[in-house]
């Protein structure tokens, strides 16, 4: 799975630079009224993609992060719930237990 994102990335970037050097072009971006930015279009895309990455990538970590706390609270719980079947004494037999020995042997 590593190989594939990596490979991903590797593709993203590539189409990046692409981008960058065949549309290497200042465009002006009007914020207000009267605040122009004069920017090159990579860098436009850029922040474009960060804007949409960063917000969703971090929700996801929180997401995960919060679910393996809960997993790991209820493998927790779940633990603690189980009951170990209890032993006879040492000096106790299996009939004096009241089992017999049908009930002590493994069925196949």
């Amino acid at each position: 799975m590593q190989i594939i994102r990596t490979v991903l990335w590797v593709i993203l970037l590539i189409g990046l630079l692409a981008f960058s050097f065949f549309n290497w072009s200042p465009v002006e971006v009007k914020i207000w009224n009267n605040m122009v930015l004069e920017t090159k279009v990579p860098a436009l895309v850029i922040v474009s993609f960060l804007l949409g990455l960063v917000p969703t990538w971090l929700l996801h970590r929180g997401v995960k992060w919060r679910l393996k706390r809960r997993i790991n609270a209820l493998e927790g719980a779940a633990r603690s719930q189980q009951v170990t079947p209890a032993m006879p004494a040492a000096g106790q037999s299996s009939e004096s237990s009241g089992l017999t020995s049908s009930d002590t042997s493994a069925d196949i």
